[in-house]
């Protein structure tokens, strides 16, 4: 987990026969969708500090901005190939005509839709890490990570992941196919997985991949409340715990964070970081964060964390958070892991 004197983080394997990538990834939703306006410049600088840092997983899907997120990631997967592992994620449909329509598609025949669509807009042959963004309880395992393990077959996917799933969810899916990584919310904040995903994923050997280990920004002071500090098409301002009563309850629970990162001269994001970080240690698995980000600093910080080691005193300050945090993640928890446990 360590960085090297260069500042660059060291690696992980992705389950016991994924690839071998760096401690940290990068979420790249962000750059195209969900958070606001992106200086598009300031984020291709940010893909390609994140490499000089060791950073070599990169996150994506295909219902980022309609597709406009891998299209965007395009240029860097071709000048980077052989340096970098691209990770994407099919199965969250959305429709320009309606941008509040949503539905969840795993039927064997979406499955090669959509990898189809991904690869073009990657502009590459292979993907390295194929996600199941969420998962249909009313399509078999056997079908749709069955059409999955058929993609790796044939060459064009590489290793399979999930998203969102429960413990036994993943044991029915890894029985039909290998499976090296599962993506979940995993942060000071959010440690529902714990409840039975991270006990089947150190059993199976395959790696947890936290998204949003900052709380998506909140952990780290960078607003208050997302209804009055965010900009009207931030979803943040829409998810329950960052807003109005929930939100100052909430921003309350950083005071230990802030004690920490004051012991440690670092910043609340840092520490955040490094309680994720040190749950591999915890749990006896692969544990490779992806923060999402567009300005190279952040990277830069970001990486860093990889060097602080919090001490079992500073663990016992964060150790209540979670716990006393006021809100769901979404607005609507069906197809969460969580509403499934």
């Amino acid at each position: 987990m360590a960085a090297d004197s260069s500042g660059r983080i060291g690696t992980e394997r992705l389950g016991t026969g994924g690839p071998e990538v760096g401690a940290q990834g990068l979420g790249c939703m962000g750059m195209s969708d969900f958070y606001g306006e992106t200086d598009e410049a300031a984020a291709r600088q940010t893909l390609e500090t994140a490499l000089g840092l060791g950073v070599t997983l990169y996150d994506t899907a295909d219902m980022y901005g309609f597709g406009a997120n891998e299209e965007f990631l395009a240029p860097f997967v071709k000048a980077h190939r052989d340096e970098i592992t691209v990770a994407t994620k099919f199965a969250i449909e959305r429709r320009r005509e309606d941008p509040s329509y949503r539905a969840v598609r795993n039927d064997p025949a979406y499955v090669r839709q959509a990898v189809e669509g991904s690869l073009r807009r990657l502009g590459t042959d292979v993907i390295d890490l194929y996600y199941m963004h969420r998962h249909d309880p009313r399509v078999p395992f056997a079908e749709s990570v069955g059409a999955m393990g058929e993609l790796v077959a044939e060459g064009k996917v590489r290793h399979l992941g999930l998203s969102e799933v429960t413990g036994a969810e993943l044991r029915a899916a890894h029985a039909v196919h290998p499976i090296a990584a599962v993506q979940a919310e995993w942060s000071l904040f959010s440690r529902d997985v714990e409840t039975s995903l991270v006990g089947a994923a150190a059993e199976l050997g395959v790696a947890v991949v936290p998204y949003s280990p900052l709380g998506r920004g909140f952990l780290t002071g960078a607003f208050q409340d997302a209804a009055s500090d965010l900009p009207e098409n931030d979803f943040r301002r829409f998810q329950p715990r960052f807003s109005g009563d929930n939100a100052r309850h909430n921003a309350a629970l950083l005071e230990p964070v802030r004690k920490a990162a004051q012991t440690h001269g670092a910043t609340l994001g840092q520490i955040a970081l490094a309680w994720v970080h040190q749950r591999a240690a915890v749990h006896g698995l692969s544990v490779v964060p992806i923060p999402g980000t567009r300005r190279p600093s952040r990277v830069e910080e970001n990486t860093a964390a990889a060097r602080i080691t919090l001490t079992d005193a500073e663990l016992a300050w964060l150790e209540p958070i979670a716990s006393e945090v006021a809100g769901d993640r979404y607005p609507d928890m069906s197809g969460t892991s969580a509403a499934r446990e």
